[in-house]
């Protein structure tokens, strides 16, 4: 199928599974996308199982496998999404939990990585290099399902600011994370000795300076200069077709420099967002770009929900791997309490915090498409299908479970006293 079609059939998928559960689950639009493609997926495969003549299994999964779920997403979904995520964050309450989220999208980030690579080595016997890959693919709150989920938590503004903030950047600095774990996990082979293990370092922290320093700058100019062209301009539908220009354009130039486009996305939205906005947009036009981000929003986040209940298809299930892939959850779920604690204590001197405030960050960190996208693009090893597996269950299991309990958690913990 060429890109039109597939484009064409995700997009049918989701307004049939979105019906769907409209009429009879009635979740939160994404969750039940989610939950009804997965379903749709596990019957195909038990038809298959009972009628192998029908080859109704093998034909879905060349079909899931010819959907590049890795480029759609991290080439071209994920800058759109980002970008309207970060348009809808206020920058002067991002400003008042500014030092809460640098240190949990980077500190807090470290010792996720840390502890799920040191965890998962032990569980399953990889090495620890291996481990800390997939510990940096589980790692990042994806922006897309918290950022769903917060619309149905009502969380209190600070909080959910917190957690939004915190997401839209976790994500990037884990990415680049990733990235350098790769490297060393899976590269060139040869001299390891100290000279070679030392430059591996300085090429890891250069890695990191060029991608999320360069995305932070990159996106803050483009921002800018996309600000000066629209402050001049009073024409709605142009402005709009200009904030598009800079979501897709900024990333694919992001991707050609070599930066952090998640990072550049996210800055140059929070740039439209404030000061576009408030001093470059007439209040007709604000209202519709909010409205053409939110509807944007709404529907990549449908069909990337959808993918991820059919990218079932295309993960190597083991019975072998299954009771790692289970043992990961929780695991999960202890590493992201310690990236949120941690900071929080760090923190605690300086200024008070809710008692809600590290259970609601810890079971609300939601896992994505993000950690799916990253596991896929996996060089072809021996851990690679346990690692897919793994990183499959926590995902769905984050969406799922966590994503339908946050709200009445937030909604039960907000009746308690605070704590300081």
């Amino acid at each position: 199928m060429n890109i039109l079609q597939i484009a064409s059939l995700l997009i049918v998928l989701a307004a049939v599974f979105g019906s769907v559960n409209y009429f009879f689950l009635r979740l939160p639009q994404a969750i039940g996308i989610l939950i009804v493609a997965l379903a749709a997926s596990i019957a195909a495969m038990l038809v298959d199982l009972a009628l192998p003549g029908l080859g109704l299994a093998r034909d879905l999964r060349a079909m899931v496998q010819g959907i590049d779920f890795s480029d759609a997403l991290l080439e071209g979904m994920l800058g759109l999404l980002l970008f309207a995520g970060a348009l809808h964050v206020k920058m002067e309450e991002l400003r008042a939990q500014a030092w809460v989220v640098l240190i949990m999208a980077t500190i807090g980030v470290g010792l996720s990585v840390a502890v799920v690579g040191i965890g998962f080595s032990w569980i399953t016997g990889m090495p620890l290099l291996v481990a800390l890959v997939f510990g940096a693919i589980v790692s990042p709150t994806d922006p897309v399902a918290v950022l769903g989920v917060l619309r149905e938590a009502h969380l209190r503004k600070s909080l959910e600011t917190q957690i939004a903030g915190e997401s839209l950047f976790n994500d990037g600095v884990a990415y680049v994370v990733f990235l350098i774990l790769v490297g060393l996990a899976f590269g060139a082979s040869g001299d390891h000795g100290g000279g070679h293990a030392e430059n591996q370092v300085m090429a890891a922290l250069k890695l990191f300076g060029q991608e999320a320093i360069g995305g932070a700058v990159l996106g803050a100019v483009l921002g800018w200069l996309t600000f000066q062209v629209m402050k001049r301009i009073d024409e709605y539908t142009l402005e709009v077709l200009i904030t598009l220009a800079l979501a897709f354009g900024g990333y694919e130039l992001a991707i050609y420099l070599h930066v952090s486009a998640p990072i550049m996305a996210v800055v140059s939205g929070l740039m439209i967002g404030h000061v576009g906005m408030k001093y470059g947009m007439s209040e007709k036009t604000r209202d519709y770009v909010d409205a053409f981000w939110k509807l944007i929003d709404e529907i990549l986040n449908a069909v990337l929900f959808l993918l991820i209940g059919i990218e079932v298809f295309a993960v190597a299930f083991d019975t072998s791997h299954l009771v790692a892939a289970a043992l990961a959850v929780p695991l999960g779920l202890f590493a992201r309490l310690i990236a949120v604690a941690g900071p929080i204590f760090l923190l605690k001197p300086f200024r008070n915090f809710r008692g809600d405030v590290i259970p609601i960050m810890t079971w609300g960190g939601l896992k994505g498409g993000i950690s799916v996208a990253l596991a896929l693009t996996l060089p072809d090893t021996e851990w690679k299908p346990i690692i897919l597996t793994a990183t499959y269950v926590v995902v769905v299991f984050s969406i799922i479970v966590q994503g339908l309990t946050i709200a009445p958690l937030a909604k039960r913990l907000g009746r308690e006293p605070e704590l300081m």
